[in-house]
């Protein structure tokens, strides 16, 4: 199993921003994808293989947001980290909970074989 405790991501409407017509990442995206991957290495993490189950816990700052919206971000970050491929991903359980002080995401991977 694989756990990390992420800083709070970016939504998928803060993910993209459109660059000379095509879709690009934002500079906001880019960094927490950058903090997944220090946080991962720090921790010694190598990708699984085989179908993985993903549960995550998502501590929000406010009272507002798609829980949804928050997923593809941290799915995307932990492509190649946590897993060689989103396309391992076969289960994936999300749970939101409100944390002004503390926003975060806990993250579990779990192998299913």
């Amino acid at each position: 199993m694989i756990t990390l405790v992420l800083p709070y991501p970016p939504t998928v409407n803060h993910m993209y921003r459109r660059a000379r017509g095509h879709l690009a990442l934002t500079p906001e995206a880019l960094a927490f994808r950058h903090a997944v991957r220090l946080i991962a290495q720090v921790q010694g993490v190598q990708p699984m293989s085989g179908p993985v189950a993903v549960f995550l816990d998502v501590y929000r700052p406010r009272r507002r947001g798609d829980l949804d919206n928050l997923l593809k971000a941290v799915l995307d970050a932990c492509n190649g980290i946590a897993y060689h491929d989103d396309e391992q991903v076969a289960r994936i359980e999300a749970n939101r909970y409100d944390d002004k002080r503390a926003p975060r995401v806990e993250v579990s991977v779990v192998s299913l074989t």
